[in-house]
């Protein structure tokens, strides 16, 4: 394969954010660029090929793609696969969504209510024009059936309050109950909201059934900075792990060795990953069992998969802020443009081990990337990832890393642009290490 230009990399980020508003959207995404490199979607409910190929599932906001291409049953007595090399990563992301009796009026203002997903910055999302996006939930006969939507214009504005309105002129503290519900016009004649998004998808409002729907910033995603070396865009935690670790699968398996790739993508990580799809969830174990199962192996030949496994569960990582140096640990300084981030914290807010250290750092040698190391200060409460969820659910070995960037959890974010190639390149070497 020839090597994209690292800009290249920022520009497919960007493009890969902006057709991705949603976790809906995100497999979406990921699933059309997988079928163009030839994998196949299974369903769950079917049974499973057992030829050696390019597959993957989706369960609504999460999606699990791997390839056996470089199985050999018989590369070791009683083997009947090859060990796992998993990236993980979460497709959700901190924004404001949209309550299940949306439609309020306040002050001749026609409103939408909306409350905060995850640990949103809710002062980022203020006067920022929004559009819609996520799935409705349609009766088709006398079955449900699940519409995408992605409303792509202006409809939503969350106001901030007018200086001189403030009481000592230096801000409010936003009340996420009160503060966040989004202006969508003006008058007293009570308009649905829901009724709106039915239309706009070409569907017959009575016949929606249920919804997850959530805002996203208009701006569009972009390269900037006066050498072009930075990434501004929404969602970067954690779209940015999305888009590399599936650059990285798509590299893998054009370059199989004796593992088994896998793309982990899950959604509600923000949330705490307490779902049917989320990390905490059986979704992970079910598909590498079944893999193992398809392959003519049983219960023991699983177990004994998992236990030469590795998961990296890819997360993005705080750089050092420039602004506010002091609120970083002072030796373990992160730079963008610095290349990927090993991430440790000695309480397992992240799962990484010296073994999983070990691995990652032999992936970003063998694809010529520098590595940094991530430390919070000790000060301070420290963020988590799917890493210790994954490990303590699966037993996998499992190490956490990711790429650098500013205001995490903001509604527009920031990264390098070089990083993007080098954390994808990183990852790459990860699911198809060197022989």
């Amino acid at each position: 394969m020839v090597p994209m230009p690292s800009n290249a990399s920022a520009i497919g980020l960007c493009n890969f954010v902006d057709v991705s508003p949603s976790p809906f959207h995100v497999c979406n995404t990921v699933s059309v660029q997988l079928e163009e490199a030839g994998f196949v979607r299974l369903d769950e409910i079917d049974a499973w090929p057992t030829e050696l190929g390019r597959y993957y599932l989706i369960r609504g906001g999460s999606l699990v793609a791997w390839s056996t291409e470089s199985d050999n049953s018989g590369r070791s007595a009683g083997s009947t696969h090859a060990p796992f090399r998993i990236v993980g990563g979460h497709t959700d992301s901190p924004n404001l969504r949209v309550k299940q009796h949306p439609d309020l009026q306040s002050a001749g203002w026609q409103m939408v209510g909306l409350e905060p997903y995850g640990g949103a910055w809710l002062n980022s999302w203020l006067d920022r024009d929004l559009g819609i996006s996520g799935r409705l939930s349609v009766r088709d006969g006398n079955v449900a059936r699940e519409v995408l939507v992605k409303v792509d214009e202006p409809i939503l504005r969350v106001p901030q309050l007018a200086i001189h309105l403030s009481e000592d002129r230096k801000g409010v503290t936003l009340d996420p109950q009160r503060h966040v519900n989004a202006v969508w016009g003006v008058g007293n004649s009570p308009k649905s909201f829901i009724a709106y998004v039915a239309e706009r998808q070409g569907v017959d409002p009575r016949s929606v059934l249920g919804w997850e729907l959530m805002t996203h910033d208009l701006a569009p995603s972009a390269v900037v900075g006066v050498e072009s070396e930075l990434v501004s865009a929404p969602r970067l935690d954690n779209q940015g792990t999305c888009y590399a670790g599936t650059q990285a699968l798509l590299a893998a398996v054009e370059n199989p060795t004796d593992v088994t790739p896998v793309l982990a993508l899950f959604d509600h990580e923000e949330v705490g990953s307490m779902s049917d799809r989320g990390a905490f969830s059986d979704l992970l174990n079910t598909v590498l069992e079944r893999i193992v199962l398809g392959r003519g192996g049983g219960r023991e030949e699983f177990l004994r998969t998992m236990a030469g496994s590795i998961c990296a569960s890819g997360d993005m990582a705080h750089a050092t802020h420039p602004n506010y140096p002091d609120r970083h640990e002072p030796a373990h300084r992160i730079e963008l443009g610095g290349g990927p981030v090993l991430k440790v914290n000695q309480n397992l807010r992240y799962a990484t081990d010296s073994a999983g250290a070990g691995a990652f750092a032999l992936a970003c040698d063998q694809a010529g990337v520098p590595l940094q190391r991530y430390v919070h200060r000790a000060d301070l409460p420290c963020g988590s990832t799917i890493g210790p969820i994954t490990a303590s659910r699966t037993g996998l070995s499992t190490v956490d890393v990711g790429a650098a960037q500013l205001a995490m959890h903001s509604s527009r974010e920031l990264m390098g642009a070089n990083d993007v190639k080098a954390y994808a390149d990183a990852l790459a070497a990860f699911l198809a290490p060197a022989q």
